[in-house]
């Protein structure tokens, strides 16, 4: 049985569900002592290289995802993707701070335009949880804060963009916004007539379950725009029954939630978690969509999983699974109209 300490699993208690996900988000883990220590880890071994790497992009942690972590163990997937460690300090050759280029593509404070239908549209800086991959680990949130008249030069340029159908809410993380400037962003947009869509990616239902409250689910259930929900789920153990609970109430509001996953050393370059974990998505209404080739982002050289391997999984991946459930294998490459599929 795996060891759990009280405080894990009172905060992920499901009959604690009136504790609301701001205070879930307030009282997340930010020291890398705290998490060594909650999670039964050695300091004398990780703390000198987590306290490192918090240096260069910091802890944060909530309580639901903690809870999922094994107790004790250094090498459990989902710790992996949120403990700093010492070779975040290393430098590598080919690993920079933007390896989208996304800089090149701000058509205006806050939105990027890197394809021909889709903007997307940074609605905040802040996530729930900093995952140590993270491509835009070193972005720089602080100069794409909007004001309400940057907001509004935003709906300016969509409306003289009549190629734009879809707009991506991202950041940081957008559901980490108050559900009120997320329904202002929403009818603002849906009164553009060339928009039919409003996507948005999100770790938030996975990470607090507890995010998808009334709020959210009433403006969503209100907006006219189709929704599109892109989720980040890279390991099952991530799905537990709040988070299926969370994304059900978000199907009866209208979304199409899709999953898309970065394949990741030390967390599921296998086929069998691969495998896995599109079962557990599609179990919780979730189909795999997206399995991203690692972006070169310096800090995370640790990571990295070759094209070669990466195609060679996925090969195998198709001999397990129906179609349905195979993601696309991809990599965005600055420039490029489009993701390149890798593979065949």
């Amino acid at each position: 049985m795996i060891q759990r300490t009280p405080s894990l699993v009172e905060a992920h208690n499901p009959d604690n569900s009136h504790v609301s996900w701001q205070q879930v988000l307030a009282n997340s883990i930010t020291s890398p002592e705290v998490l060594l220590e909650t999670l039964g880890l050695d300091p004398l071994r990780w703390l000198k290289g987590a306290t490192g790497g918090h240096g260069l992009f910091p802890v944060r942690v909530p309580a639901p995802y903690l809870a999922r972590i094994r107790y004790g163990d250094p090498y459990d997937p989902l710790l992996r993707q949120v403990l700093p460690l010492s070779e975040e300090e290393d430098a590598a050759p080919g690993f920079v701070s933007d390896p989208l280029e996304e800089a090149s593509a701000l058509a205006t404070t806050g939105l990027i335009r890197k394809y021909h239908s889709r903007a997307l549209l940074m609605v905040t800086g802040q996530c729930a949880i900093n995952c140590r991959y993270c491509f835009r680990r070193h972005f720089p949130y602080a100069d794409h804060r909007l004001s309400p008249r940057q907001r509004a030069e935003v709906i300016d340029s969509l409306a003289a963009s009549p190629e734009i159908n879809e707009v991506i809410f991202s950041g940081g993380d957008p559901l980490v916004a108050g559900d009120r400037l997320l329904s202002e962003w929403a009818e603002n947009l849906a009164g553009l007539p060339q928009l039919r869509r409003l996507r948005i990616h999100t770790r938030l239902p996975v990470v607090i379950p507890q995010r998808v409250d009334d709020g959210l689910l009433t403006w969503l259930a209100a907006s006219p725009l189709q929704k599109v929900m892109v989720l980040h789920i890279n390991h099952p153990n991530e799905v537990d029954q709040p988070v299926r609970d969370a994304l059900a109430k978000l199907k009866t509001a209208g979304v199409t939630l899709l999953n898309q996953s970065v394949i990741l050393r030390g967390v599921n370059d296998s086929v069998d978690t691969l495998a896995q974990l599109s079962e557990a998505v599609f179990d919780a209404g979730v189909l795999p969509y997206y399995l991203h080739a690692f972006d070169p982002v310096a800090g995370a050289h640790h990571f990295d999983v070759s094209d070669a391997q990466a195609m060679e999984l996925v090969r195998k991946l198709r001999v397990q699974l129906p179609g349905f459930l195979v993601p696309t294998l991809v990599r965005e490459i600055p420039g490029e109209p489009a993701k390149t599929p890798l593979g065949s």
